[in-house]
Parts: C-alpha cells; sequence; structure tokens
C-alpha cells in the first residue's frame, strides 16, 4: 500500500458528521445545511438539452485533450471574461473533470520527488484536495495562515527562506475559500516574483470567480500575468470550473490554462490517468462556456441571498459582504464545535466550523472560532437558516 495514504486526515465533512453523532438534532425543525459548497440553483435548462442532443458522442473514445470546439470555447471565455488575448486553444487549454479533479493530479504530474523534501504551500484555512494532493505526491505542505488582521492577504514572510527553497507548488485561491477575498495586481506581481526566484510553480484555483456583486469582476491570474507583462504565464497555471458558475456540479467539467510546456506534462499524466471528458459533457460544456445570461441572473440570486442574510445576521454577528464567492466567514461568539454543534442540536441548522479547514501553523489554528456558511440553497431557505442562527446567537449573549 502506498504510505503516504496513511498521511491524509479526514476530510472536514467527515469531523463534521462526528461532531454532530454526539447530539440529536430539533425534529421540530425542517433540516438546514450550509456546510456544504454544493451549488443548489436551478441547472439551466438549454445545458440539459445540449448534454441530450450529444449523446451520439457516446459512441466514440473522446481524447484526453478534448475537441477543438471545447478548447475554443473556453479560449474564447477567456479572451471575453478577462480581457486578454485568447490563450493558445492547443497548447494553453486543457479540459478536466471539474476543478477538484484537476487540481490533485496537477501536484502529482509537477512535483520532483527526486528532489530532497519538496515543499508545496497553500493558504490555511484552505480546501483540503491542496493538502492529500502534496501529501500523494510524496511533497510536505506548509501554510500561510490568512488572517482577518491582514485582510485575508497572503503573508509570505511567515515562512523561511529556507522551506521556499524547497517549494516547488504553490496553491492559490482567489476568490478565496473560505473568506471570499480577491488578490489584487500587487499581490500577483509579488507572488510572480517570488516564482521567478524559486523556481515554483503557481496552481490558481479560479472556481469561485463568477460569483461577484456589482459590476467589479474579479481579477484572474491569467488577466494579472497580461498586466504584469508575463503573457508567456511561466510557470502558472489556472484552474477553473462550470460547477458554481453555471450550477453543474454534477456535470464534472472544467478546464486548466496557462504555461504551455506545464500543461503538455500534465496531458501526458492524463493520458495514462485516463481522464478523457466524456464527449456528451464536452457538448454541454461548450454550450454553458458560451452564454452568459445564466451566470449573470446567477448572481443575481447570489447577491439578494447576501444582502438579506447580512442583514439578518448583523444584529447579533460581526459581518459583511465578501469580495466574491457564495461563502460568509463569520466569527463565532463561543468555540466554532460548541457553537456548529449547539446550533444543529438546538436549530437543525448545520454550518462547518472554521477550525476544520485549517491547520495549526505558526502556532495557531487560523479557522478556530470562525464559521462557515455556504449561501447556496433557495431564498426562503437561506433566510429562514439565518433567521434560526440571529435567534440562537442572541440566546447565547
Amino acid at each position: 500500500m502506498n504510505p503516504d495514504l496513511n498521511r491524509l486526515q479526514p476530510y472536514p465533512f467527515q469531523k463534521l458528521a462526528k461532531l454532530f453523532d454526539e447530539v440529536t438534532p430539533n425534529a421540530a425543525m425542517k433540516p438546514i445545511s450550509l456546510h456544504i459548497g454544493e451549488p443548489k440553483h436551478v441547472t439551466p435548462p438549454f445545458i440539459k438539452d445540449a448534454l441530450t442532443a450529444g449523446l451520439d458522442g457516446l459512441a466514440n473514445y473522446p481524447t484526453t485533450i478534448g475537441s477543438d470546439m471545447l478548447r475554443a470555447a473556453i479560449a474564447g471565455w477567456l479572451a471575453r471574461r478577462y480581457g486578454i488575448p485568447a490563450p493558445n486553444a492547443k497548447t494553453q487549454i486543457l479540459p478536466v473533470n471539474g476543478s477538484r479533479e484537476a487540481l490533485f493530479s496537477f501536484a502529482q504530474a509537477v512535483i520532483d520527488r527526486s528532489k530532497k523534501e519538496p515543499a508545496v504551500v497553500c493558504p490555511n484555512p484552505f480546501y483540503q484536495i491542496y493538502e492529500g494532493a502534496a501529501f500523494l505526491a510524496g511533497a510536505t505542505p506548509y501554510f500561510l495562515n490568512t488572517l482577518p488582521e491582514d485582510h485575508f492577504a497572503l503573508n509570505f514572510a511567515q515562512l523561511p527562506v529556507a522551506v521556499w527553497q524547497r517549494t516547488q507548488l504553490v496553491y492559490v485561491c482567489s476568490p478565496g475559500n473560505p473568506n471570499g477575498r480577491v488578490m489584487p495586481l500587487a499581490e500577483w506581481k509579488t507572488l510572480f516574483e517570488m516564482s521567478d526566484h524559486y523556481d515554483f510553480v503557481i496552481a490558481a484555483d479560479e472556481c469561485y470567480s463568477e460569483i461577484y456583486f456589482g459590476e467589479e469582476k474579479p481579477l484572474g491570474a491569467l488577466q494579472a500575468a497580461q498586466q504584469l507583462g508575463r503573457g508567456n504565464y511561466k510557470n502558472l497555471v489556472v484552474f477553473s470550473s462550470l460547477s458554481k458558475r453555471s450550477n453543474v456540479p454534477g456535470l464534472r467539467s472544467g478546464f486548466v490554462a496557462g504555461d504551455a510546456s506545464l500543461l503538455e506534462i500534465f496531458a501526458l499524466y492524463r493520458t495514462y490517468h485516463g481522464c478523457a471528458m466524456n464527449p456528451a459533457i464536452q457538448t454541454a460544456s461548450i454550450a454553458a462556456w458560451n452564454d452568459e445570461p445564466h451566470v449573470a441572473e446567477n448572481r443575481r440570486l447570489y447577491t439578494e441571498k447576501f444582502a438579506k442574510v447580512i442583514t439578518l445576521l448583523a444584529t447579533v454577528l460581526p459581518v459583511s459582504k465578501p469580495d466574491a464567492g457564495f461563502y460568509l466567514w463569520l466569527r463565532t461568539p463561543v468555540a466554532d464545535t460548541t457553537y456548529a454543534q449547539h446550533l444543529y442540536r438546538d436549530y437543525n441548522v448545520s454550518v462547518l466550523p472554521g477550525s476544520f479547514l485549517a491547520r495549526e501553523a505558526q502556532g495557531i489554528n487560523p479557522g478556530a472560532n470562525f464559521m462557515r456558511m455556504a449561501l447556496v440553497a433557495n431564498l426562503d431557505e437561506t433566510l429562514e437558516a439565518a433567521r434560526r442562527i440571529a435567534e440562537f446567537t442572541q440566546n447565547l449573549n
């Protein structure tokens, strides 16, 4: 057995299930789940229609690199969305079966085990796939605590030079999970300069990029690279997905884009790994990437929910709207695990303790005494959950 499997830690939702096993929820109230970031808005009918129309493609083996039409659709979307030259659809775009699968497998392709003590750096709190990918690639993960007093910025000085010298891969997430922060251009500039100096690869997770408020679109990694004169995207690969943008988490469709030399290596790995995208899903994905009105409607629904939920919670909790994404990252008045457990027990609402999303680093767990709420349910259910949370918190206070 691969010994690195023993390094994997329980997933946050496994920890939550164990925490909840200790109590019985209030059966007088309908259960409402805000603990998992699973989009629950209605899948647009035209995507379903495109999926059905593509079923004839099941008669053919798909290629690892996907169809020319799909790669062209993704390249076109990137150009329109970020105002950048369209990436080369043949060399700078690779369709993947959702960003989760790609974020994990990318580390397996780019980490060089022959070098002494390879390191992978990621934000903390974080998406646990980053850590698992590092472990199973034979690397050690190191964490940059993202703290409210730093406005959740990446403080690169938290790690010593000796770690940066061993770093081969850095995961970043913008807009961030769980805090929703968008990395500004100055932060990208620092990260790119460090990548040049220490020769590490940047994996930019942008799966929340299309859920934002107002007219200002979140800055993307490829866009930042272009603005900083890095048009070849050296050592940069971006990961994106239709799951949250288009409300199709079950479609398992996304892409990676960026440094052509890295994508060539990644495509070779994926050829042996057997990750080709279903042809019918490719057809549906083309339709989704080529349509924006449904994405604007999706944003409108989230904007409405955030405004009303924040109004309900502001009287009992310190709350503000994030830059983007569909999470609220809130400080709890008691220990985060106690808060989540008792909220579930008394009001049958599930939220995720922040400490389950983080690791102790630099002497603290930066997720402790926070909770993550995913505002993914419909408006009525989300508002009902917010009312219960407000009442529960008021009783605590």
